[in-house]
Formats: C-alpha cells, sequence, structure tokens
C-alpha cells in the first residue's frame, strides 16, 4: 500500500478509557495525535526467539526502526483479532497460525498515543516481508532486545511492551 492510500485509511479513534468515539483518516490522526488503536503480533519460533522487523525509513511513525511485533492500526469497524490477522498477512504472509491473547496496554508519548492489543503466535516462518513496510528482519533472543536497543533503535511502544511481557515467555 502507497503511503497516501495509508493516509486516507479510516482509523477507530477511541478515548482515554479505550471506548470507541469514531474514525477519521489515519493523517488526521497522526497530525492531531489521537488515541487510536493497534494490533500487535509477537512472532515467536519454537525456540522462543522473536521475529523482530525493521522498519523501513518511510513509515509514518518510528522509520528505521526495529520493532518487535508485527501488527498496526486499527482500521475504522474492525477488531483487534481482525487487525492482528491483516496485519499479519500483510507484513509477513502469515496466515492459519493461532493467535492468543497476552494482555492490552496504553502508550503515550509526544507523538504517539495508542492502546494496543498484544497477541503471540508461534510461527518458524519463511516469511515473505511487506517491501513497502518492512527492510528485512530475523530472530533473535529475548535477552538479546535490550543489548540491541543499546546500539540501534527500537519502537518505544515495542519496549513498553517486552518490559510487560509475562516472565514465561522471556
Amino acid at each position: 500500500m502507497t503511503a497516501d492510500l495509508a493516509a486516507r485509511e479510516l482509523v477507530e479513534i477511541v478515548d482515554r478509557d479505550n471506548h470507541s468515539i469514531g474514525a477519521v483518516t489515519r493523517q488526521i490522526m497522526r497530525q492531531q495525535n489521537l488515541i487510536h488503536r493497534a494490533s500487535y503480533v509477537l512472532v515467536f519460533n519454537r525456540n522462543g526467539q522473536l521475529f523482530i522487523q525493521k522498519r523501513t525509513r518511510t513509515k509514518d511513525i518510528y522509520p528505521g526502526c526495529w520493532d518487535l511485533a508485527a501488527g498496526g492500526v486499527v482500521l475504522a469497524g474492525e477488531s483487534y483479532l481482525e487487525s492482528a490477522q491483516r496485519e499479519l498477512r500483510e507484513e509477513l504472509e502469515l496466515t492459519g497460525v493461532k493467535l492468543t491473547h497476552l494482555f492490552d496496554q496504553y502508550f503515550e508519548e509526544s507523538d504517539n498515543r495508542v492502546w494496543g492489543r498484544i497477541f503471540f503466535c508461534v510461527s518458524e516462518g519463511p516469511f515473505t516481508l511487506q517491501k513497502e513496510e518492512i527492510d528485512h528482519g530475523r530472530f533473535i533472543d529475548l535477552d538479546d532486545i535490550e543489548a540491541l536497543h543499546q546500539t540501534e533503535p527500537v519502537t518505544p511502544d515495542g519496549m513498553a511492551l517486552l518490559r510487560r511481557l509475562p516472565r514465561n515467555r522471556r
């Protein structure tokens, strides 16, 4: 999807309590820093390593950062689960995997206010990466993500969810 088409997508807008209050274009959501919903899918392999993706430099938020989850903005009228399934299909060409809900998280900083629903799944790949959104990806041990974050940018919302992962996922 081109950046222009993405900017015109209708996005679900919510209040601080995660109640839907309407829909606006992605462009307006970003311009006005409105609270929105997003799905996050942590993709683990059987060895417990996490698949991380290097975001393209053309992304509207956190360009060039490592992303710990496949996922994205929940579109108007879409559930978190539908968004997660769509994003896995678009970003990794991954379908037919069982998604397990871990937790919901509110994240806020100066240019991003989002209610996220965090899921996980298990897949060995191979993945076909969406070239418009992902430069490359790889599996990594969870214990190595903090060290990666010291040398390369990792999305702040991803780091926040990493710190909330249940110990049995780490």
